[in-house]
C-alpha cells in the first residue's frame, strides 16, 4: 500500500513518528498524524488551516489531553543542575565523583534504565517513552487503511495527504477528531474541501 503514497503523504506518515518522539509519546496516534499534516506544505494542510485549524493550537490541545514528556525531561535536567551546584558549594564535585566511579566500575556504570512514568494516557494505556521505534496505534493503522479506501472510492491511483485526512474523518474517533470537535470544525465542510482539493490535483 505504501507505494501508492505521494511524497507528501509519505512525509506525513514519517513525520507523525517525529511528532510522537518530540512529545515523548510511546505510540503514534491520530493526533500525531494531524500534527504532521499541519507541519507540511500540502493541500490538506491548507484546507485545515482554512477551517481554522493551526498546528500550535492542535499541539497545545494534545499536550493538555495527554501531556508532554519533553517538559518533564527539561525539569529533571534543571533539578540535576541545581543538585550539582548545591553539592559543589559544600566541596563535592559531582563530575569528579562520577569520573572516579566510572574509572573503577566502567563507563556508563552510573546509568540506570529509566522507568517509564506511571502517568496513563487518554485511553488508559502507557503514553510515554524515552527512545526507540514508536509503533502506530491500532486506530492509526485503521486510518491509513481507510485512506486507501478513500482513494479507491474517488477512483484515484495515489494516496495523498487529503486521503489520509479523509481516512481520519471516516474512522471518526481518536484524539485528532476530538481536537477538531473542540475547535468546532465543520467536519462535513472539511470533507468537501478535502475532496475539492483532490479534484484540483487530479486535473492539474
Amino acid at each position: 500500500m505504501f507505494e501508492r503514497f505521494t511524497l507528501d503523504a509519505r512525509a506525513v506518515v514519517t513525520g507523525a513518528q517525529e511528532q510522537a518522539r518530540e512529545l515523548g509519546h510511546s505510540r503514534i496516534g491520530t493526533e500525531h498524524l494531524l500534527l504532521a499534516l499541519l507541519a507540511t506544505d500540502c493541500g490538506a494542510a491548507a484546507v485545515l488551516r482554512g477551517a481554522g485549524v493551526d498546528r500550535a493550537a492542535v499541539r497545545d490541545a494534545v499536550v493538555r489531553h495527554v501531556g508532554d514528556r519533553t517538559t518533564e525531561s527539561a525539569a529533571t535536567a534543571e533539578r540535576d543542575a541545581e543538585d550539582a551546584a548545591a553539592l559543589k558549594a559544600i566541596g563535592i564535585d559531582l563530575e569528579a565523583v562520577r569520573a572516579a566511579i566510572e574509572e573503577n566500575f566502567g563507563a556508563g556504570s552510573l546509568r540506570l534504565p529509566r522507568p517509564a512514568p506511571k502517568k496513563r494516557g487518554l485511553f488508559g494505556k502507557q503514553y510515554f517513552t524515552t527512545s526507540g521505534h514508536i509503533p502506530f496505534s491500532a486506530r492509526n493503522k485503521k486510518v491509513l487503511e481507510l485512506s486507501l479506501r478513500e482513494a479507491l472510492r474517488l477512483k484515484h491511483k495515489f494516496i495523498a495527504p487529503e486521503h489520509i485526512m479523509l481516512g481520519m474523518i471516516r474512522e471518526g474517533q481518536g484524539l485528532a477528531m476530538l481536537v477538531l470537535a473542540e475547535r468546532a470544525v465543520d467536519i462535513e465542510r472539511l470533507r468537501a474541501e478535502l475532496t475539492r482539493s483532490l479534484e484540483v490535483r487530479s486535473v492539474s
